[in-house]
């Protein structure tokens, strides 16, 4: 297997759907498959003709997490700044929809988290069992996690390292999107296609505010969101939306 082929790359439209390619090591993240996703997460957000990306895992799961092989042997799977597996530290600045089938299990659900919005199949497998080995999900998930759930929720599944279901994630808040086997991927397509729909630079604004705004008090959050207010409300796609809106048509987006 190539360097290349670790992680698949496939544009569909204005989606791109990244495909973690290890399924015989269980989608397990090497150094070489983080470099790839990285590389992967660098084209989404330098195409200007690309708005959201979708994750995947090839096979029968999404991914296992850390190749505990190559981090037994010396190798640690960070991309840059990126950081694990290529996102963990620096996701994407355009959306990004994780579409889990099978398991997404240790990195492996860090790396669905590091997404914006998350659809599992009801079967799925979803859990942070790194206490089980010696370690701990140290790639963001206990940052990640209780903002999703609650600590509660959070410090069962980091500290029993017990997994849960995609029907019992959704009931939690851990899953956006609940659905039948063998759908997760063209359900994350579909609801990225409607979210290609709208305004690039209005779209990375809001992904900007809803991650980097979350834990700002109040008093900083009206300032520091002035920088994004000031590039969306004076682009030429605000005027093209208000246009289109009383013209009824469909708006024409340039991306600035």
């Amino acid at each position: 297997m190539t360097d290349e082929s670790v992680v698949l790359t496939e544009a569909r439209g204005a989606v791109l759907v990244i495909t973690i390619n290890r399924p015989e090591a269980r989608n397990s993240i090497s150094k070489v498959t983080a470099e790839a996703m990285g590389a992967a997460l660098d084209r989404l957000d330098e195409d200007p003709e690309l708005s959201v990306g979708v994750i995947a895992g090839a096979g029968k799961g999404f991914s296992a997490g850390m190749d505990l092989k190559g981090f037994a042997s010396g190798e640690f799977p960070i991309a840059g700044d990126r950081g694990f597996a290529g996102i963990a530290q620096r996701s994407a600045r355009k959306p990004l929809i994780a579409a889990i089938e099978g398991f997404a299990l240790a990195g492996g659900l860090e790396i669905a988290l590091a997404c914006d919005i998350i659809v599992a199949s009801r079967e799925a497998k979803l859990g942070i069992p790194e206490v089980g080995v010696g370690l701990f999900a140290g790639a963001g998930a206990l940052l990640r996690l209780p903002r999703r759930v609650g600590l509660g929720q959070a410090s069962l599944l980091a500290l029993t390292g017990k997994p849960i279901s995609g029907e019992e994630g959704g009931r939690i808040g851990l899953v956006d999107r609940v659905v039948d086997p063998g759908t997760a991927l063209s359900e994350a397509v579909s609801l990225a296609e409607t979210i290609a729909a709208n305004a690039p630079l209005a779209l990375a604004a809001s992904k900007a505010v809803l991650v980097d705004g979350f834990t700002k008090p109040d008093a900083e959050f009206w300032e520091w969101q002035q920088q994004f207010f000031r590039e969306v409300f004076s682009s030429k796609d605000a005027i093209e939306g208000a246009t289109a809106f009383a013209e009824k048509r469909r708006p024409n987006w340039q991306g600035q």
